[in-house]
């Protein structure tokens, strides 16, 4: 009887550890969530939504974009950690990845809850500027700050967006704490400093090259280390003299932590046929997104980024004492 008792908990514990291989190797059988922890219509979003269907075609199964937004995308995020580690659950998050540890002093996630499955693409950002401010450039800007920097209103998208990190970035690199004023996304924003409602802030190019090229704002300077196609005579912060002010809103997908390495490596190798995508490449160069190189698209190189940014800006988070709870 204690034979029989040890023979069925090892078939028991062979099976067990045989199902994953087995399941992975089927994987997918099914439709897979692909969470965005944004509004729609915001740059994650079309970042998720351009490679989503274009991964559907390799996984020959949908990808479904669900938008779950709410506190700085912690909403959504947490909703990922939360799901099963299937392979059936993603998020697609962006430098929120990195920056919500400090920013949150309460959360209802940790930060290696998560599989890193492989970067997406970069987006720079521009400093832009209401049309009738009087300066043109990083250095006049600097010159009007210092006359009176509490009567300066710098406006962000919402505390923990790209805008938001930008501006505290901006202030740290000028020793200079101007007025901000959050919104709840970019698109009020954008409304609000086209009719002159504050005086300059910093945000992604898919919402501000469009509205610089129509001359209803200007654009002081992109973020990124090269000048950008779509933006050629702008200057970079670096040819501004201000190469502190380095940023780019890198995107990555996720899948919950545990999620077996068989399917975390099909993942992967969806995405990097994505991002070969033609389809997905016309996209993305047109919201002015830098694609990820094969090498930056893998699980491990993505890990190190989240943690390389995490104690970056840590420490300017602590510094503007400016948390989002």
């Amino acid at each position: 009887m204690k034979m029989r008792a040890i023979a069925v908990m090892a078939g028991a514990a062979l099976c067990a550890t045989l199902s994953v291989p087995l399941h992975a190797a089927d994987y997918p059988t099914r439709s897979i969530t692909m969470v965005v922890p944004y509004p729609p219509g915001g740059p994650t979003d079309i970042v998720a939504r351009t490679l989503a269907a274009s991964m559907e075609k390799t996984l020959k199964q949908p990808v479904v974009v669900d938008n779950t937004s709410g506190a700085g995308g912690t909403v959504g995020s947490a909703k990922v950690a939360r799901s099963p580690n299937d392979g059936y659950w993603l998020l697609l998050n962006n430098i929120g990845m990195a920056t919500t540890p400090s920013l949150y002093r309460s959360l209802a996630y940790k930060p290696d809850d998560f599989a890193p499955i492989g970067l997406v693409a970069t987006m720079p950002t521009v400093i832009i500027a209401r049309k009738d401010l009087p300066a043109n450039n990083l250095e006049e800007l600097l010159a009007y700050i210092k006359k009176d920097p509490a009567k300066v209103n710098y406006g962000h998208s919402g505390i923990g967006s790209a805008a938001h990190l930008c501006g505290l970035l901006y202030q740290s690199a000028i020793k200079q704490r101007v007025t901000t004023i959050a919104y709840k996304g970019a698109a009020p924003a954008m409304t609000d400093i086209m009719s002159g409602q504050f005086d300059f802030m910093c945000e992604q190019t898919s919402s501000t090259v469009p509205f610089v090229e129509s001359g209803k704002v200007k654009a002081m300077a992109v973020t990124s280390k090269k000048r950008i196609p779509q933006l050629p005579d702008v200057p970079t912060t670096a040819e501004s003299g201000l190469a502190a002010l380095d940023i780019g809103v890198w995107h990555g997908v996720y899948a919950p932590k545990g999620t077996p390495k068989e399917i975390v490596d099909r993942l992967s190798a969806a995405l990097a046929e994505a991002l070969r995508d033609p389809n997905v490449q016309k996209r993305y160069a047109e919201i002015g997104a830098v694609i990820a190189t094969p090498e930056e698209g893998q699980p491990a190189p993505l890990a190190k980024l989240q943690q390389a940014e995490a104690a970056r800006w840590a420490p300017i988070i602590k510094a503007a004492a400016e948390y989002a709870d």
